[in-house]
């Protein structure tokens, strides 16, 4: 099982590696932009808002409102209760960024990614509490329960 907040960005071509910070008891290196602070996120995913809203329907148990707003839910049967809340976000006309909150399977978590071009897209991971950047390796560590 997977536990999160975060904004999902494309790979900005300037990014490097930044402080190794502590979470969760993780020690993790960060992201930092070309400049030296904070990554810039000005790039689109591979995919379109409606091609992402399309692929997220194809999730079992899968609701997808018309802004943008989603929410998948499972586990009861098993007694693993799960549930993903999410919003796509559209910038200068394409998908700019996923907001995903919640917890779920790996399995499920890949399909999401799936939903907005992965793994051919590279993504980073923005922690919403933390402040902090990630690759996806350090960011599935983190949220690992």
């Amino acid at each position: 099982m997977l536990r999160f907040h975060t904004n999902i960005f494309v790979m900005p071509s300037d990014c490097g590696s930044g402080p190794v910070v502590k979470l969760r008891g993780y020690e993790l290196a960060t992201l930092i932009g070309g400049a030296g602070g904070p990554p810039i996120f000005a790039n689109h995913h591979v995919v379109t808002f409606e091609a992402a809203q399309a692929r997220l329907l194809t999730i079992p148990r899968m609701d997808v409102e018309p802004d943008g707003y989603f929410l998948a839910a499972g586990g009861e049967s098993e007694g693993n209760r799960w549930q993903v809340d999410g919003h796509l976000y559209e910038l200068g006309g394409g998908l700019h960024r996923v907001e995903l909150s919640g917890s779920c399977p790996t399995d499920v978590f890949d399909q999401l990614l799936h939903s907005i071009g992965w793994p051919e897209s590279k993504l980073v991971f923005e922690l919403v509490r933390e402040g902090v950047t990630l690759v996806e390796a350090d960011f599935r560590a983190w949220a690992r329960e």
